[in-house]
């Protein structure tokens, strides 16, 4: 179960309250959350297929450039050419509903029927949000989602497990976020790898995928 202080970092991470989390699946070396583990049914009854959710804004903001580098194309292009990736990501989609179920069964949640058979991220056979698939691989672990993995590797140059990027990440100061002012996480690294920091105030844009919100 997810602490207090748990849910206010989460809070502060994406700018807004977060709801209906059951586990924190992955976590920075310094202890903060990574990725937040989501009920697949909601508090106000609303399915929710998006179990594995990124939180942490340096890892956010590094699968975001390589959205935008054109690695979500590319992966694609592979799937269609490279069946035994193709069958990997398969696995790695029934992988995903198996621990969607195990969460369900925690949470109390019961079964989903909207959702049954239903991943995220555009699994099993195309790639829709990168970020899934990380939020995935970090929660998994290594060796269940191939392109997930990739994604990681990828990231490496901003973001490695092994190094604390908490520091400056995210806002610390006063009440944690009491609604929503962000819809698409933050834009750019923090300064500690170069980049400004995410600035949250104001700002009109959690991240989403294309199946929701957590």
């Amino acid at each position: 179960m997810p602490s207090a202080h748990d849910l206010d970092v989460l809070s502060r991470q994406l700018g807004r309250p977060v709801r209906d989390v059951v586990e924190i699946p992955a976590r920075c070396v310094c202890g903060n959350p990574l990725v937040a583990a989501t009920a697949p049914r909601l508090g106000n009854g609303t399915p929710f297929p998006t179990t594995f959710y990124l939180t942490h804004p340096v890892i956010t903001s590094a699968v975001s450039r390589l959205e935008a580098g054109g690695t979500m194309n590319e992966m694609n292009d592979r799937l269609a050419a490279d069946s035994r990736l193709a069958d990997a990501y398969r696995e790695a989609h029934e992988a995903y509903l198996r621990a969607r179920d195990e969460i369900a069964g925690r949470a109390g949640t019961g079964e989903v029927p909207e959702i049954a058979g239903v991943s995220a991220g555009g699994m099993p056979t195309r790639v829709k949000c990168l970020h899934v698939l990380v939020g995935h691989s970090l929660a998994a672990g290594p060796g269940v989602n191939p392109l997930g993995d990739e994604a990681l590797e990828a990231i490496a140059e901003w973001w490695t497990k092994d190094r604390c990027y908490c520091e400056g990440a995210w806002e610390t100061e006063g009440e944690a976020p009491s609604k929503d002012l962000s819809r698409h996480g933050p834009q750019g690294l923090p300064a500690i790898v170069g980049r400004p920091a995410p600035v949250r105030k104001g700002q009109d844009t959690a991240e989403t995928t294309e199946e929701g919100t957590a």
